[in-house]
């Protein structure tokens, strides 16, 4: 016989703008030191997408979990009422 299995707990709710932006310092960051030290011309470019990328996400994550809250609200919305799914 098999344990009952507990419900699944809900999701964590994250910043993931925070998250961004920390990875985008962190980018920042091994890119000042890696001008101070005078690195090979490729890993500079490496910082320099992962700043472009931490930036974007940045500007995106928003927009895309605003999105996302208006489709889950429009889904509330026209969900029966009657049906206890």
């Amino acid at each position: 016989m098999t344990p009952a299995r507990r419900p699944d707990p809900p999701p964590l709710e994250t910043d993931d703008v925070r998250i961004a932006l920390a990875g985008t310092v962190a980018w920042a960051i091994a890119l000042v030191v890696l001008l101070i030290t005078g690195a090979d011309r490729w890993w500079l470019w490496v910082c320099v997408t992962g700043i472009a990328i931490g930036l974007f996400a940045i500007w995106y994550v928003p927009r895309l979990q605003s999105g996302r809250a208006r489709q889950e609200a429009a889904r509330a919305a026209h969900r029966d009422p009657t049906d206890p799914e």
